[in-house]
This record gives structure tokens, sequence and C-alpha cells, in this order.
């Protein structure tokens, strides 16, 4: 799990920084912060279709940025054409294999954060795919606020949700969710955040973080580090799925 600088690009010498870490601590599975290339577009309360075509660009030259990490998985999502507007998808890299998992659902629509305007899905979310040896479900930022959608990952065999975040500067509600969220499903909840202040002023909380099945947190990054490696024992989480609360019927 990582914090993602703002306007971060493929070519810069930032990513080139990150990418030696990365591989200094070689992590079986990698996720990222949503979409965490470029300028965030949803700070705009308009569309704008050009920015749009060069958001879709960047994350296409991020794809290769991101193989080129040789980490057996990464999990990140990227705008995609959707019609006249964008879907924010969820997808897998695995030895250079791309596999789209989740496009977002659920948006918010206040400044900062006008995604309903610029996103809408273009196919269904809410799957448990195997990545890297390990069954996953998504959900991307706000939907983590959803905790039927995390309980119902459980029910079906995840054992770990990633949460791809784009959040402000307010952490507590994210903690709190991201703990809610592994509690009602019983899986590993692993979350990453953009972070930083953009030129305009925008500020993005930082704070990667995760939590064990049993809702008590794991790790999370700091001041001093961005980027955090944790150990993820899908045993664990299948047991907890059979204990207090994952077992109450609905």
């Amino acid at each position: 799990m990582m914090e993602g600088p703002v306007d971060l690009m493929p070519d810069s010498a930032t990513w080139a920084g990150i990418a030696d870490r990365v591989a200094e601590l070689a992590p079986d599975l990698l996720v990222t912060n949503e979409m965490p290339f470029g300028p965030w577009l949803a700070a705009s309360a308009a569309y704008d279709a050009a920015r749009a075509a060069e958001s879709v660009r960047l994350h296409e030259a991020g794809l290769t940025a991101l193989a080129a990490l040789q980490v057996p998985a990464v999990v990140s999502s990227r705008p995609v054409p959707a019609g006249d507007r964008l879907a924010n998808e969820a997808f897998a890299l695995q030895g250079g294999r791309y596999t789209a998992l989740h496009h977002k659902q659920f948006f918010p629509e206040e400044p900062g954060f006008f995604e309903a305007t610029w996103f809408r899905p273009a196919m269904d979310g809410f799957q448990v795919f195997e990545v890297g040896g390990i069954r996953l479900g998504v959900q991307l930022c706000t939907e983590l606020m959803f905790n039927e959608r995390s309980r119902r990952y459980g029910r079906e065999g995840a054992e770990l949700i990633v949460v791809p975040r784009a959040s402000g500067a307010s952490v507590g509600r994210w903690l709190t969710a991201g703990a809610m969220a592994a509690l009602v499903s019983g899986c590993y909840v692993v979350s990453s955040n953009r972070a930083g202040r953009t030129a305009q002023g925008q500020v993005f909380g930082g704070r990667a973080f995760a939590f064990q099945p049993d809702g008590e947190v794991l790790a999370q990054s700091t001041d001093t580090e961005s980027i955090v490696v944790v150990d993820v024992d899908p045993a664990r989480s299948r047991a907890q799925q059979s204990q207090y609360p994952c077992y109450v019927k609905e």
C-alpha cells in the first residue's frame, strides 16, 4: 500500500523514486491509490472532453510504468472511455496481463469531488477475483462507505478487500470505514490514497492503511514511510469469517 503524490507523472523523477522503493521492498502485490497519474479531474464541476482524453492517455502510459515495476501483481484504477463520460476502472496487472476487475459504482458530487459529473460505470462491479494468489474484491474510495458491499465480499469468499482512494484531508472517517469493512467481512482491508496539496489548493489526506480481518489496525503509512508492506494470511481471513459478526445471518 502507498501514498501517491498529487499530479504524479509516469515518466517523472518522482515516479522513478517510487519505483526504486518498490523494488527495494519487493511486495507480492502492490495496491496504488485511485487513478494515480496526472491531475485530479473531478476537482472541476464541468466535464472537459479534452482533459478526459489526456487523463486516459496518461494512465495508458502509466500501465507501462506499472508493468515495469516487476511486481508479481498490481491493483490500481484508471479512467477509460464510457460514451460521453469516463468510467473509473479498477484493474489487475499480473505478468503484463491486464484484467478489468470493477467499475466504480457510487460517486460523490461536491466541491473537489464532482465525480458524478465525470464518471459513470460501463460494467458491473463487486465481483471476487483471484489476484496474486489471494481472493480479493475492490471498493474504490467512496464505495468503502457501503458496508453491505464489504459484508457481501466476505460472504462470497474474498480474503482481501483493496481500496484505492483519492480522499481529502479528513482521515478519521476513512480509518473507521476501513475497520468496519474488515469487521463485517472478515477480510483484510488494504487502502492506498493520494497525498499532498495541488497547485489549486486541494488537499488529499494520504494515510495508506491496512486492517486485520478482526477489524484491528495492522499498519499505516507515516510521514517518513509512504510505502508500507504488510503480511496477509488468507487462512486467517477464512477463520475469521466463521466468527462474530460475520456468521450472523441477515
